[in-house]
Order: structure tokens, then C-alpha cells, then sequence
């Protein structure tokens, strides 16, 4: 009986055989040594990445001597999650390591965080759980981080984003995280640094010997981004069903017990859709006195395409008529999970009925993610940090609205005309219609279940999606990001092209047609500030002069006066 070390990613061992490790003199120093050494900028972080799993057949198995006690501390015996650090000595005989006895971080940083080569420090996520294809019935594993760092809420949060990746994906998606720890940069002491990991971004300031004690200063992580479970957590079951509303741009009413909370959930649920852009009108927080308060109450019309987040009990009545009302109260505790709000008939709402819930007729085109509710109410049981619950469902949300809109954007590539149509002579070729029923002929092939699990009516989606103001919104960006595309491949052609052997053969009328035509385009590049190669725009320029200069001395008079 005993744990197994699995598999251990220990790129030290990689650097040491190119070189031994020296002592970083500066921060251009060791700048200058994560560019000569493979992996320098994942072990100025992390020794290793361990991966131990408990087996009643296999016994303990040590692949190198740091493992020794890394499988003995990192099973505590606990079932569901669990996360801890421990700290261990360095083997005796072991060689190397990215700091040095008077590195320059140490130099700098403070005292309790100054690296001792004599020590690790081991962060673990432990995870057991039933299974009844395991003896004893059981799951149990560790994912352990072990660094000369003791940066304890680090490698912990760090841990909280991919330890639950990983138990679903193993290997790949541990080799992945590697990789982009070797992208960042070097931890040195008052650098405030911004650390990608599995599409979150971590936003660390190291701290210096030099800082104020207490003067720790604030970090923003986004300037933009809300606190999605917050929002959400008293309809998380329901979260596909606003997705759809949202991605359709429904008529949606948010009463809410506070502005706050008024306000935050609009913002929230108009987020939800990205990286679609959101293309109808929302008010976070709509008020009696607002301008457009009887264009939007009025009863005369069908109810137009916002989100409006209110507060006043007057509303209740105003707004029985539209089709899609949340109604939320004081946040409540069922147990240790917030009191999920039921889906109501519009039918039921009265106006004395104060019961929140989501009052809609919509029939969902897709099935729910049970893994992701499951996952979040799990997070909610243990005590898993609302900022960790936040990019757990920002990035469900993303996967699923690009599952979306990437077939949208492979048949849309389709429309674009053949880079060899573009000639230097001829207007630039025109983009195909989007034909709807073209693109529904794309969707058995080349659809969402290429890169999403959810199973439901995704054509009877897409057909209500394309009479939506968000679907115009999009087809019109990306109709003219493709027109400049074309544009901007035509300069480069014309560019190319040999513009004085053309005029030869040419009359002053043609060539001054064509002196006028490029002078447009110029202008209108210029205007529209086009994306086209760096030089295209001056170098036609020069050719344009050459032109000018090869026609009779009146006609250029002319010509550069206007």
C-alpha cells in the first residue's frame, strides 16, 4: 500500500544538463538568463509539478528523492477537496537551482520571503472521491506544486484554477499550464506582474524590503470585469435559459431589492454573451424619471428589445405584459447553497406577488450543463473562493458562446472572395450574401457539437439568433472588417504592380482616372486607418507621383492643385 508519484514535470533537470545555474546579479541579469536557459522562467517559479496517486497494488514509487516526502504529506485523508502547503529539506546532494546564495531576489525582497536553498515548499490540492471501479471504492489523488517560493495565496489560488482541470483532463492540460508558466516573467521584488494561466489572468504585485508594513497597495485584477457568481448565485440552474435570452436579445425585466443588485445583474447577464457583443439597449438601473420611461412602459406596442434593471414596486404592474421578468429578493440560504429562484408562468405574476423567480414562457433550445451547476453548488459546499466560482463560470460562458458563433465565422470566411480574385486593374470582387439556409447546410458537418457536449435544437437557435438585433450587429462588424480586408489586399496588390508600364499604352484620360482612383483610395485608407502592411500607403504614394510626373505639364499642374 502507499502513493505512487504518477507523473512529475522537473524542467531543473533540463536546464542543469545545458548549463550549471549561477547566481541572477539583476533583473537584466536575469533577463538575460531566462533567454540562454530552457525553462529558466518556469524554475525561477516552480522545482516541479507532481502528480501522486494512492494505490493499493503498486506500493510507493519514488522517481526522484524530493518525492519521498512530497507522497507521504500530501494525502490527508479527507474526502471531497482539500487544499494544503507543507514545507520539506532539500536532499542532500541535490544540485542547482535557478536562485542563487545571494541572488538578486533575495537581496530585495523581504525577509520572510527571501529563498532558503535548503528548503521546498510543497501546495497541494487533494481530491477523494467515490469510485467504484477503484478497490476500496475510492478516488484519490494530489496535484503538488513544490517551489523555494513561499508564496502561499499564489500557488494556492493558482492551484483552485487547475487542479479541477486537471482531474477531468489529466496530462494534456497539466503540460499546457507549463508551458505557460515558462512564459512569464521572473518574480523580482516591486514588479507588478500580470500571469496568464487557462485563460485567467493573475495580477500579482512581489512584494520589497522596501514597501511601508500595512501599505500593501490595491490590486485591481479587471477594469471591467463583475463578480459573476455573486450575480448569479441565486439562479445558477437557470443560467442557460438567461444565456438564451441574452443571446436572442429578449425583452428582460430585472426587479431587484437594491440598485446594486439591480445593476450588477444587468451588467452580468449582458457579459454573459461574450465575446459577442451585446447590440440592444440595457439599463442597469431604470428609474421612473428616466427620458425614455413611457417608450419603454407603454402598452400599445410589443415591448422593445432592452434589459431594464428596476427597483420601484410601481414597475411590478407596469411591466406584467412583458415577456421575461427576474424577480429577485434578499439573497437566502438553503443549508450551505443560496436558495435557487424556480422558473413561473407569466400567468401567475401578480401584483401583490412579491416570490422571486424568472416569470417566462421561453422553452430552453438547449439541454442544461448539469456538470457545471453540479460543479458550482459543489465549489459553493467547499467554501471555494467566489473569484475562483467567477472564472469557472466566465469561462463556461466564453467556451459556450464561441461554440456558437465559430461556425457563424467559418461559413462567413467561406463568403470571402479568393485572394487570387484580387487584381490590381479591377474593382475589388464583392463578399458572397450570407444566405441563412447555406449556412444551416453547414451545421451537420461543421456545427457546435464539434466543440461543445450540450445536445438540443442549435438550428432552431440559430434561426431565431438570425432575427435578433445581436445578429445584425455582428454580420455588420464583421461584413465591414472583411470589406477593409479586401480593400486592404487590393493596395497591396496595386502596390505591386508596375503602374508606370501600365500607363504607357494608356490615354491621359485612363491614366488620370487612375491617378484620381488611387488618390481616393489613399485618402480613404488614411481616413479609415486600414491595417495594411507597414510601407504599402508611402510607397504608393511615391508611385502615384511618378504618374503624375509621366503626363504633360498642365494636366500635373492640375493634378496637384487638387
Amino acid at each position: 500500500q502507499g502513493s505512487v508519484a504518477e507523473a512529475m514535470f522537473d524542467p531543473g533537470s533540463m536546464k542543469r544538463e545545458c548549463s550549471e545555474t549561477r547566481p541572477v546579479e539583476s533583473a537584466g541579469a536575469a533577463e538575460n538568463m531566462e533567454s540562454s536557459l530552457p525553462w529558466a522562467r518556469f524554475s525561477s517559479w516552480l522545482e516541479c509539478v507532481c502528480v501522486v496517486t494512492f494505490d493499493l497494488e503498486l506500493g510507493q514509487a519514488i522517481e526522484v528523492n524530493v518525492l519521498h516526502m512530497t507522497c507521504v504529506m500530501c494525502f490527508p485523508g479527507c474526502l471531497g477537496d482539500t487544499q494544503f502547503s507543507f514545507r520539506l529539506r532539500q536532499t542532500v546532494g541535490r544540485r542547482g537551482s535557478w536562485f542563487g546564495e545571494e541572488d538578486a531576489y533575495s537581496r530585495d525582497a523581504p525577509v520572510t520571503l527571501q529563498v532558503k536553498l535548503a528548503h521546498f515548499y510543497g501546495y497541494v490540492y487533494f481530491r477523494q472521491v467515490k469510485d467504484a471501479a477503484v478497490k476500496r471504492g475510492y478516488f484519490q489523488k494530489s496535484l503538488v506544486l513544490v517551489s523555494r517560493l513561499p508564496y502561499v495565496h499564489l500557488f494556492q489560488s493558482l492551484l483552485q484554477i487547475i487542479a479541477p482541470e486537471y482531474f477531468e483532463k489529466l496530462e494534456p492540460c497539466l503540460e499546457a499550464v507549463c508551458n505557460e508558466i515558462d512564459q512569464w516573467q521572473s518574480p523580482v521584488p516591486g514588479l507588478t506582474l500580470n500571469l496568464p494561466v487557462m485563460g485567467v489572468v493573475m495580477q500579482v504585485r512581489i512584494p520589497s524590503k522596501n514597501d511601508k508594513p500595512g501599505g500593501t497597495p490595491m490590486m485591481l485584477p479587471t477594469i471591467h470585469e463583475l463578480d459573476l457568481f455573486k450575480c448569479f448565485q441565486s439562479f445558477l440552474i437557470h443560467l442557460q435559459m438567461l444565456w438564451e435570452l441574452m443571446l436572442l436579445g429578449e425583452p428582460v425585466v430585472v426587479m431587484a431589492p437594491s440598485p446594486t443588485v439591480s445593476s450588477e445583474t444587468v451588467l452580468a447577464l449582458v457579459s454573459s454573451i461574450a465575446p459577442l457583443r451585446y447590440c440592444c439597449d440595457y439599463r442597469p438601473y431604470f428609474t421612473i424619471h428616466d427620458t425614455e420611461f413611457k417608450e419603454y412602459t407603454t402598452r400599445t406596442q410589443a415591448p422593445p428589445n432592452v434589459i431594464l434593471g428596476v427597483t420601484n414596486p410601481f414597475f411590478i404592474k407596469t411591466f406584467q405584459s412583458w415577456p421575461h421578468i427576474i424577480r429577485l429578493g434578499e439573497l437566502k440560504m438553503s443549508g450551505d447553497l443560496p436558495k435557487q429562484v424556480k422558473v413561473k408562468k407569466l400567468a401567475k405574476l401578480k401584483t401583490l406577488d412579491t416570490k422571486p423567480g424568472i416569470y417566462t414562457a421561453h422553452k430552453m433550445f438547449l439541454q442544461k450543463d448539469k456538470s457545471l451547476i453540479k460543479r458550482l453548488l459543489k465549489g459553493i459546499q467547499r467554501k471555494r473562493p467566489s473569484e475562483v466560482q467567477s472564472a469557472i463560470l466566465r469561462r463556461h460562458l466564453l467556451e459556450l458562446t464561441q461554440s456558437f458563433i465559430i461556425p457563424l465565422e467559418r461559413y462567413l470566411a467561406s463568403l470571402m472572395p479568393l485572394q487570387r480574385s484580387v487584381t490590381p486593374w479591377k474593382t475589388p470582387p464583392q463578399i458572397r450574401p450570407f444566405s441563412q439556409e447555406e449556412f444551416m447546410g453547414t451545421l451537420e458537418h461543421a456545427g457546435p457539437q464539434l466543440t461543445s457536449v450540450l445536445k438540443g435544437d442549435w438550428v432552431g437557435l440559430y434561426r431565431k439568433f438570425f432575427r435578433s438585433p445581436n445578429f445584425d450587429g455582428w454580420y455588420r462588424l464583421r461584413h465591414r472588417e472583411m470589406t477593409q480586408k479586401l480593400e486592404c489586399l487590393h493596395l497591396e496588390v496595386v502596390c505591386e504592380a508596375d503602374l508606370l508600364g501600365w500607363t504607357k499604352d494608356k490615354s491621359e484620360v485612363e491614366i488620370v482616372d487612375l491617378v484620381l482612383k488611387l488618390r481616393e483610395k489613399l485618402m480613404k485608407a488614411g481616413k479609415q486607418q486600414l491595417p495594411v502592411k507597414e510601407g504599402v500607403l508611402e510607397k504608393l504614394e511615391g508611385y502615384l507621383q511618378t504618374v503624375i510626373s509621366s503626363l504633360p505639364e498642365d494636366l500635373q499642374t492640375v493634378l496637384h492643385r487638387y
